[in-house]
């Protein structure tokens, strides 16, 4: 997995300064250029640009030249400078809607890394999460980093979970695990969550031909999953494949606990639009709870990934 480009954009707060450590890691380890961006939020609603609410000029919204080099200044002061040597680090200040600047700016980057929330509860009730707004329309991969998260270590990864479900997304962010497994000399688990539906579940309790089916769809499952996996690869990187029974995301995040993994990678969409309007993204759930970073790619954002040599 080749990355050249790491963005980070930051707010000033803890949080951010928590991603802002794991992006440092990963531009470190992979040689590549960081990019640290603070986007100065314009409220472009018709309440903002009401005469009879706001009566200043709507350039007074806009930052001043001079403005603008203070909060690249406050960017320097905030990025640890002794984590950074070695690193080729880049500040900018942008202008806007939060979401839509950091997407605009992702097109040019590998890999975005950012923290679950902003600043306050508050903001985020109001505005929603503008990390969540992004997982939604990122170009690039995208690795969101919880407060929970240790901070990064020489070994960057040492275990690695992707959540397969056996979607066109999931098999190619399958190739994301699979080349920063062997990069990083990690274990791999392979993860597929069989969904029963209710009526099946209320059968198998009561049923033994109902749990033949359940453990049938097990076994069809751990088969199509040992066989994502070319032996060749197995032998260079250990690779184990687990099959849970349950709601996806439930036990996505139990499994990840269980095996104190460093990072879960993902599609960011499941098998249908349908679904997730009314059930929700897997991977919205898993970034919200996950205590380990979340790697997750979308379908027109996913690079063939290459191994990066060290």
């Amino acid at each position: 997995m080749e990355i050249r480009n790491v963005l980070c954009p930051v707010d000033f707060s803890d949080l951010s300064r928590h991603a802002l450590r794991h992006a440092i890691a990963i531009a470190d380890w992979c040689k590549a250029e960081l990019t640290v961006m603070y986007v100065h939020h314009i409220p472009f609603g018709p309440l903002a640009l009401s005469p009879s609410v706001a009566p200043a000029p709507v350039d007074a919204l806009f930052l001043s030249p001079e403005q603008r080099e203070q909060w690249r200044q406050e960017l320097e002061r905030f990025t640890p400078a002794d984590a950074t040597k070695g690193v080729a680090v880049a500040f900018e200040v942008a202008e806007g809607d939060v979401a839509l600047e950091i997407v605009a700016r992702a097109e040019s980057a590998d890999i975005l890394v950012m923290g679950t929330h902003g600043r306050s509860g508050f903001e985020r009730l109001v505005l929603g999460s503008v990390a969540e707004k992004v997982l939604h329309r990122a170009p690039c991969a995208l690795m969101t980093v919880p407060a929970g998260a240790s901070d990064p270590s020489a070994a960057l990864f040492r275990h690695v979970v992707a959540a397969i479900d056996f979607s066109e997304i999931s098999g190619e962010a399958l190739g994301y695990a699979l080349s920063l497994a062997e990069d990083a000399d990690a274990r791999l688990t392979l993860l597929h969550v069989v969904e029963v539906p209710r009526e099946l579940t209320e059968w198998a309790a009561e049923n033994a031909e109902g749990r033949k089916h359940i453990e049938l769809w097990r076994l069809q499952a751990r088969d199509r999953l040992q066989a994502l996996v070319p032996g060749t690869v197995r032998i260079a990187t250990p690779v184990d494949t687990r099959i849970e029974v349950g709601t996806p995301y439930r036990e996505i995040l139990r499994v990840a606990a269980e095996a104190h993994a460093d990072l879960v990678v993902m599609g960011t969409h499941g098998r249908g639009a349908l679904e997730r309007l009314f059930v929700g993204s897997t991977a919205q759930h898993v970034v919200r709870q996950a205590q380990c970073p979340v790697l997750t790619v979308r379908h027109r954002a996913v690079r063939a990934p290459r191994s990066h040599q060290h």
